[in-house]
Order: structure tokens, then sequence, then C-alpha cells
């Protein structure tokens, strides 16, 4: 039994999913939005299990590099997989959004400079890794799925930190307020980009009811968080680059969330038809994190953007968002439980512990 969970674990190990790090962008920002209506004891032990998966994936993708470093070079090259590692700069950035009021500036920052340096390399690593792996032709296309979103995502995550951070101090405001405008831009530009190479997919190769999964609800949550990172951007300091894109900024932001608020109803539906008239299983897996943090994100969009344009409606659907967001999150928290304990304690293993107690 023991030897079944040591292989266990090891499998699970070895089979990680880059993506994991969405469970702490979901949960982060599930505890931001709970905090946000009041829930603040649902928030802070959100902000705790945030914590501790962020240290338990560092651990097991180090854990990972060192063991099986071959499967993790693979993944970083591979079109399906390669962008999921920006959920490590994302799962940064967003647990210390909210660590900020409780900590204060310290730590935060830390994990700032740490997303920081970690987006500057994967900015170019991985697409410079995923286009000179392969040779591209049309029918590459077909490896392309939602998971890209997550590139702007992990750029509007380091402009969201940069713009909370930058009105709490004085030494580095200039410098937190050309990096909040410079990444926030550059997440704007990959999301269109993006969004045609998702265009040009659907086009030419068709969307199969088995590849439409979860995972295309980021695209919905990079409109979010862009939204959210404008937000935070009008609120800063009057410095030269957030005065030279102040309205810009605001205009955008009112243009992303409509554009995520049109998007729900359609992911929606995508979900149905996938699962209730193409009978797609609807099962267990780690790219429904990827649902959970749009969720979260739009509503906690929603609010600051009615705080932030004096759009108190904004604020009521903000708030139902948040609500929704945190059922799912429980939903799928408990499934992913779940799933974790049928990896190391399979069901063999189960059916034989009766048997050995009827035998003593």
């Amino acid at each position: 039994m023991l030897e079944e969970q040591r292989h266990g674990l090891s499998e699970a190990v070895r089979t990680l999913s880059p993506s994991y790090f969405a469970v702490v962008m979901a949960t982060g920002t599930a505890s931001v939005g709970a905090g946000q209506i009041g829930l603040a004891l649902i928030s802070w032990s959100l902000l705790w299990i945030a914590v501790a998966a962020y240290a338990a994936l560092v651990v097991l993708t180090v854990w990972r590099l060192v063991a099986f470093r071959s499967e993790i070079v693979a993944d970083f090259t591979r079109v399906r997989t390669g962008f999921a590692f920006f959920t490590f700069v994302a799962a940064t950035d967003v647990l210390a959004v909210r660590l900020i009021p409780a900590l204060g500036t310290g730590l935060p920052s830390v994990l700032l400079a740490v997303a920081f340096a970690a987006w500057l390399v994967l900015e170019y690593a991985i697409p410079g890794g995923v286009v000179l792996s392969h040779p591209w032709h049309i029918d590459a296309l077909r490896d392309v799925n939602g998971t890209w979103f997550i590139w702007p995502v992990a750029s509007q995550s380091v402009a969201l930190v940069a713009a909370s951070l930058e009105p709490m101090t004085d030494v580095f405001a200039e410098l937190l307020s050309i990096v909040a405008v410079l990444s926030w831009s550059i997440g704007v530009v990959l999301y269109g980009v993006i969004g045609v190479v998702m265009v040009v997919r659907m086009l030419t190769q068709g969307m199969p009811a088995g590849e439409l999964g979860p995972d295309y609800w980021v695209a919905m949550g990079a409109a979010a968080i862009s939204v959210l990172s404008a937000s935070k951007l009008i609120e800063m300091t009057n410095m030269p680059m957030v005065a030279a894109s102040r309205g810009m900024v605001a205009g955008v932001g009112v243009v992303l969330w409509s554009f995520a608020t049109w998007l729900i109803p359609a992911l929606v539906g995508i979900g149905w038809w996938r699962h209730v008239a193409q009978r797609v299983p609807l099962r267990y897996e780690s790219a429904l994190w990827g649902m959970v943090f749009p969720l979260s994100m739009y509503g906690v969009a929603s609010l600051y953007l009615g705080r932030a344009d004096r759009l108190p409606i904004l604020g009521g659907i903000g708030a139902a968002g948040i609500w929704v967001a945190l059922v799912v999150w429980c939903i799928v928290a408990v499934s992913m439980a779940a799933h974790v304990v049928h990896r190391l304690w399979p069901g063999d293993g189960f059916r034989r512990r009766p048997d050995a107690a009827a035998r003593r």
C-alpha cells in the first residue's frame, strides 16, 4: 500500500500540469472578492488556502524540474501547454495583490519582483521555444487553445500589482508607474493578437466539442483582469506616464468590460453544447481552475470599475459575480480533492482495506 502511494505521488508529480498555478489565481482572486462583499472570514480562509497552494506548487514544480526535467521541457515547448507556465507569474501577482492590505508593501513588493523577473524571461522564452520547436504551417494551429490567453493575463497581473503599490511608495513610484502602464499596454495588445489567432484557428481548423474545454474561459478572464488593472491605473498618482494615458486606459477598460460581459453567455452556451448536446463527459481537470479564475476576476473587476467610473450598477453585477465564483470554487475544490485522493490512493487500495479488516 505504501509503495502504491509513493508511485502515485511520483506519477502525479511527473504529469503535473503547469497550469495548476491557476488554483492560486482562482483562490486569491476569490479571496479578494469575498473581502469586497463583506465576507471577511471566507476571505481570510481563502487567502491561507492560496498561500498553502502556492508553496506546495512551487515545491512540486521544483521536484518535477529535478526529477522529470525532460517532461517539463517538453511541456515548455508544446503549443498546447507552453503558455500555461505564465500561470506562475499571474499566481504570484494575485497573491501579492491580496497580501497588500494584510501586510503592507514589503512582501508584495518582493513577490512583484519575482513575478516581473519571471514575466520578462517567459515573455520571450515561451513564444520562442514554442515557435522554434515546431515546423509551423496552417495545421499547427490545431494545437492552439485557450491557455494562450494566460499570456496577456500575466502581463496584466504585473500591471495590477505595480499600480496597487505605486500610491503607497515614494521611492519607486515613477518606476512602478512605468511598469504598470508598460505591462498593461502589452497585455492589451497581446489580447487582441491572440484573439485573432483564435479566430483563424476556428475558421481554418474547426473546433471539435472535445477541445472546447474550460480553458477558453480564460479569454474572458484576460479581459476582466485588463479591466481591473485599468481601474487601478486610473487611481494612481499623477505621474507623467499615467497622466498621458489615463483617459485612454479608462475608455479601453469600459470597452473590455463590455466585451467580457458579452463573452459570458457565449461561453455558457458553448459549455451547454459541449456537455449536453455533444455529451462530452463533465469530469475534473486542472483546466477547470481556468474557469473559476475568470468568474472571480470578472466580479472583482466589475466592483472596481463601478467605483472608479462611479457606475453603481456595476457594483451589483460584480457582487453577484463573486457569489457565483465562490460557489463554483467550492465545487471545483471538492472535485480536485477527490481527484488527488484517487491519484494517491487508487481504488484497489480502498477495496483491499475492508478485506484485510475482515481477515483480522
